[in-house]
């Protein structure tokens, strides 16, 4: 898939701030947009369905798989999380530069797919840190909590087949640098080639 838009992949553990980076950096770069994955699990706190996500149950989320709904789809913490094929393949097509939130399995799938993807990881700053940014956002009981820690150091550990790494210590500076990502992809040559084929070709560039 050689597409004129450029697809950004952002993964992370829970509690390491993925989402609130990737809104951060929405309200920062007017030309991204966000695409919206399908998801089994409930709603938490202020989550609206088709802004978040899109709240589908099991079995709706099943026949969408069988029927080839999806870019890539996994199972995390014991529920189904799946990106649209058709919405990510038509923003692309249009030229719109897209970023998703997910999984690490997903990420991996995407760029089997789409080798062009570009895949970044969100890592905590320690694991202490870590630990309590899941206990103050008070969305999960101690038992998940446990399951959660458990979980991120293996997907921490997945960390290495991302393309960036971004360290989220300081929010404001994890927002530069996912920014200063997003700016670099598109400064690429041959993203440059195609954005500005007017100025290549007036300069004899192929």
């Amino acid at each position: 898939m050689d597409t004129p838009g450029n697809l950004f992949v952002v993964a992370a553990p829970s509690g390491a701030g993925k989402s609130s980076l990737v809104r951060a950096l929405l309200q920062v770069d007017a030309y991204l947009a966000v695409s919206v994955s399908h998801t089994t699990r409930p709603p938490r706190g202020q989550e609206v369905d088709g802004r978040e996500y899109h709240f589908v149950d099991e079995p709706v989320f099943r026949d969408m798989v069988m029927a080839g709904a999806f870019f890539e789809w996994a199972e995390v913490h014991g529920n189904l999380y799946g990106t649209s094929r058709l919405a990510i393949e038509k923003r692309l097509a249009d030229g719109e530069d897209v970023v998703l939130e997910i999984d690490w399995q997903g990420a991996v799938q995407i760029k089997r797919l789409f080798p062009g993807a570009v895949l970044i990881f969100i890592l905590p700053p320690s694991w202490d840190e870590l630990l309590q940014r899941l206990e103050r956002r008070g969305e999960d009981g101690p038992d998940v909590i446990v399951t959660r820690m458990a979980n991120a150091r293996l997907e921490v550990a997945q960390a290495r087949h991302f393309d960036f790494v971004v360290i989220n210590a300081v929010f404001d500076t994890a927002v530069f640098d996912l920014k200063a990502i997003v700016h670099a992809q598109r400064l690429k040559y041959s993203r440059q080639r195609r954005s500005k084929a007017a100025v290549f070709q007036a300069l004899g560039l192929d």
